[in-house]
């Protein structure tokens, strides 16, 4: 594969004066295995380059034509020579503009360093649907700078597939963390937007009262004129960057507070790889930046001196943190370069399909919304878990969706479409004669309807499932519970996903429990394998079919999680659906929940026995740590090697924060966890046993571990 890479114009990509992005490109192509086919084009005005194949781009100014414009000019007069079977733009979104007027058939992977939204070419959401119309791939440094291109976007219109995060790297150097002296530095430019006068007036103090200890800077800033003196502060200028390198070896406290809404951070990345207690402040995507550290509540003088203070007087736990720090560091050269190449990869179809077996036994008519009017957002729901089940069980299944038909069939004749659907259901069972008809909270198809239908095919055996809340104190309950009686005389089978023995409303002859299903094919993920840059995930909407927060609705758990999210210290969430951050979906709900290590499986209302939204399916299954209510009496079939389960809000943070720090610790309950899930709570069994308790045979309760019937 022949790759071209594109600089922005004047990045130096030169060991002299390197700037971020050059560092990236520089230290990934040396381990990618596409390096001799790649060639980077810059332009700069250092004669040392790096030692990677590159091209200087030598321009001139013009009348009326920008610098930026004739750079990318002249780079489309060779590529159209050179003819490269992909090019990669680094932070200039606008270039493709450019581009794609004249090199339209390209393949094009965009990858942001920065804001998108401060960035020209991707401000407006006409911008970034350009962008994502015309890239093959877009590629952030951190999930916060995805977050941001996603700002007002309508979700409907994203293929989440194109959009990855690729953190940078840095590299992982043997460190004696025994040797470590006294030294507390800062690198990087020094102004306000980095916090430098900060540090500067807090270290100063430092530094007079710890008279064995230095403060090491290395930066510089010529529009800004900030500067602090001290004996024992050594101001080192702008250094080269193994020179920076060298100073974090030796570094024991490390500090980045800056102050605007950093996209990533490289400086403390480089020094948590080397072995360095960091202390950074909770700007931007610096928390993705490192594994374990220190993170300012509040960006003062104040705060940090009495953060820098404690490592200084606490030696034990300075060590630490230095420790889990170097030992957790993940991010090196040849990681991320291997998950570049992947996306490189990707390009060229080096991929292994998924085989699926399939018989014929019974035939199932599942009515259920299978949201096909919502273009796919919806697709991962827990009636698509089970019509897998279904399938994989060899037997012959038809797919119908009641919502979907309602929508369509709405007209002055049928104002609710109730008729249409049901006439549609009469001759649907008609042609297909099934063995099993099941329900998946399918309220508009009518009692009388399915009653007539029982009596006409004698052997017909009916089903329902149903898994919203059933807690008389919680949400919709009495409407809940006129749902599940609607039809409670005519069917064979009632699967709830509460416990039928706490709810009174229930003659439970015909009433089973079921966990909400695992699914092999979706819940895709290992969390526990991976080095995860947040530690808590949590989403929540306000409706799924709305698909995004309603201004006017609140809901119990938002209170809940701000409160959490203020008693632990040190902790990365990473929460949608409050706080003015909208719900996510489909494939983007997955991209984002793999880089956490922790699921908070918290439902609406009060905890009633075995009730437990799908969410824990999303969560336990893709390898996170499930965090769940000890009142849902999950214990019943999980152990504290499993899940964690918990009492009240501050036995839940303890949790958190002892779990935030161990990880070999998080990846041994996350396996745990997903290996008994997906053995005992996946959908083929769960179809399984439906279809058994449905038809009345006899089961083997140490295969559902469920039943306790």
């Amino acid at each position: 594969m022949k790759i071209s890479v594109l600089l922005p114009y004047k990045e130096n990509y030169s060991p002299t004066y390197a700037g971020a992005v050059s560092l990236f490109i520089n230290d990934t192509i040396k381990y990618s295995k596409y390096k001799y086919s790649t060639t980077v084009y810059g332009y700069t005005k250092y004669k040392k380059k790096f030692k990677n194949k590159y091209v200087n781009i030598e321009t001139k100014k013009k009348l009326f034509l920008s610098s930026n414009k004739e750079y990318v000019k002249k780079f489309i007069e060779i590529e159209k020579k050179n003819n490269s079977d992909l090019i990669e733009i680094h932070n200039r979104p606008i270039y493709l503009n450019y581009l794609t007027l004249k090199l339209s058939k390209k393949n094009y992977i965009l990858y942001f360093h920065n804001d998108p939204l401060s960035m020209n070419g991707s401000i407006s959401v006409k911008d970034r649907i350009f962008l994502l119309q015309n890239c093959y791939r877009i590629i952030f440094n951190s999930n916060w700078s995805k977050k941001r291109f996603l700002e007002n976007m309508n979700s409907d219109a994203i293929n989440s597939e194109k959009l990855l995060v690729i953190h940078q790297s840095a590299s992982k150097n043997k460190i004696n963390i025994k040797k470590k002296l006294n030294i507390i530095s800062f690198v990087g430019k020094l102004n306000k937007s980095k916090g430098y006068d900060l540090f500067g007036k807090a270290v100063v103090k430092i530094l007079n009262k710890h008279k064995n200890w230095k403060a090491f800077v290395a930066g510089d800033e010529p529009r800004d004129k900030i500067d602090f003196n001290h004996k024992n502060l050594i101001k080192l200028g702008f250094i080269k960057h193994k020179e920076i390198i060298n100073l974090y070896k030796k570094t024991s406290i490390a500090v980045v507070c800056s102050r605007w809404e950093e996209p990533f951070g490289r400086t403390s990345l480089e020094a948590s790889a080397n072995g360095c207690a960091v202390i950074i402040s909770n700007r931007g995507g610096l928390p993705e930046t490192l594994t374990n550290g220190v993170i300012l509540k509040s960006l003062s003088v104040k705060e940090i001196y009495e953060r820098i203070e404690k490592l200084i007087i606490n030696k034990k736990k300075r060590s630490i943190l230095q420790n889990l720090s170097y030992k957790n560091f993940y991010l090196t050269h040849s990681f991320v370069s291997r998950q570049i190449d992947k996306v490189r990869e990707s390009l060229i179809g080096l991929s292994n399909p998924f085989i699926l077996k399939k018989d014929k036994k019974l035939r199932i008519l599942h009515i259920t919304n299978f949201n096909e009017r919502h273009n796919g957002r919806l697709f991962f729901n827990t009636g698509r878990r089970i019509n897998n089940g279904f399938i994989r069980l060899g037997h012959s299944v038809l797919e119908f969706s009641d919502r979907d038909i309602v929508s369509r069939s709405k007209n002055y004749k049928d104002f609710s479409g109730s008729k249409t659907l049901n006439d549609k259901l009469i001759k649907t069972c008609y042609h297909f004669k099934p063995d099993l008809l099941v329900l998946g909270h399918a309220d508009m198809v009518s009692m009388d309807i399915i009653g007539n239908l029982k009596k006409e095919y004698s052997n017909l055996k009916i089903s329902q499932w149903f898994l919203d809340p059933l807690n008389s104190n919680g949400p919709d309950y009495e409407k809940n519970k006129k749902r599940i009686l609607d039809k409670i005389d005519v069917i064979d089978g009632n699967f709830l996903t509460t416990s039928p023995d706490v709810l009174k409303f229930l003659n439970n002859t015909n009433s089973h429990f079921i966990p909400n299903p695992c699914d092999h094919s979706i819940e895709t993920l290992s969390n526990y394998r991976n080095n995860c840059s947040n530690d808590v995930f949590f989403a929540l909407s306000h409706g799924v079919h709305r698909g995004k927060l309603k201004k006017s609705t609140t809901d119990d758990r938002e209170i809940f999680i701000n409160n959490l999210i203020k008693k632990c210290n040190n902790v990365r969430f990473d929460v949608y659906g409050m706080n003015g951050v909208q719900p996510i979906w489909a494939d983007q709900y997955f991209k984002i929940i793999s880089n956490s290590k922790m699921g908070l499986n918290l439902s609406r209302g009060e905890p009633i026995k075995y009730y437990s939204s799908d969410r824990i399916t999303q969560i336990i299954g893709n390898g996170l740590v499930t965090l769940i209510d000890e009142k849902t009496l999950y214990r019943h079939f999980f152990n504290s090697n499993e899940m964690i389960f918990y009492s009240n809000l501050d036995d839940l943070a303890e949790n958190i924060q002892k779990i935030s720090r161990d990880e070999k610790l998080r990846k041994f309950i996350a396996k745990n966890g997903k290996k008994k899930y997906m053995k005992f709570f996946n959908s083929t069994l769960v179809a399984d046993f439906i279809i058994k308790k449905t038809f009345d045979c006899k089961i083997d309760n140490s295969k559902y571990i469920w039943n306790k019937n």
